[in-house]
């Protein structure tokens, strides 16, 4: 069963995690959140579940201008090409539906079958944003509370730099 907005609050407080949370309407595109990310500090983000055509899942939490190339991004992350993982399935893994993909679904990965990537641009900000488990609200975290997030929920993160990947 996915955890709550309540029991994600509760664990990020038994981690001493400090976080703050805005409500708001429901987003589901970077570009549906822009006024809204205008009022918040902080590294904004894009998450992205994918599936290589092994069956290896990957979460991606990069900075919301970083641009991804999709195609190629199998080369840097040494797996089979990628697609995104379909609805059903992260919903399975992560317990949370298009439109609310985040970090902070690592807590519902148990065990943990979900690769971590973060991406460097996003993690150069002290602070980062992400919905807690669903897309009307936006939490606060320092970057690296994500960072003690993530290993706590038994996923190692791991930084690239995607500026550095080429097309090639």
């Amino acid at each position: 069963m996915a955890a709550t907005r309540a029991e994600l609050f509760a664990f990020l407080d038994d981690l001493n995690i400090k976080h703050t949370s805005t409500d708001h309407r429901p987003v589901f595109t970077v570009e549906e959140g822009v006024d809204i990310k205008a009022t918040l500090s902080g590294g904004h983000t894009k998450n992205l579940f994918l599936k290589d055509k092994r069956g290896a899942l990957i979460l991606i939490s990069a900075l919301d201008s970083t641009e991804i190339r999709l195609n190629q991004l199998h080369k840097a992350l040494c797996c089979a090409r990628l697609s995104f993982g379909r609805a059903e399935l992260m919903e399975d893994v992560l317990g949370v539906t298009p439109g609310s993909v985040t970090a902070f679904a690592l807590i519902n990965d148990q065990p943990a079958r979900v690769r971590f990537i973060l991406d460097a641009a996003l993690m150069a900000h002290k602070e980062v944003n992400f919905h807690p488990l669903k897309n009307d609200a936006t939490t606060t975290i320092a970057s690296d509370g994500l960072l003690h997030f993530a290993r706590a929920t038994g996923h190692e993160p791991e930084m690239v730099d995607f500026t550095t990947l080429t097309d090639g």
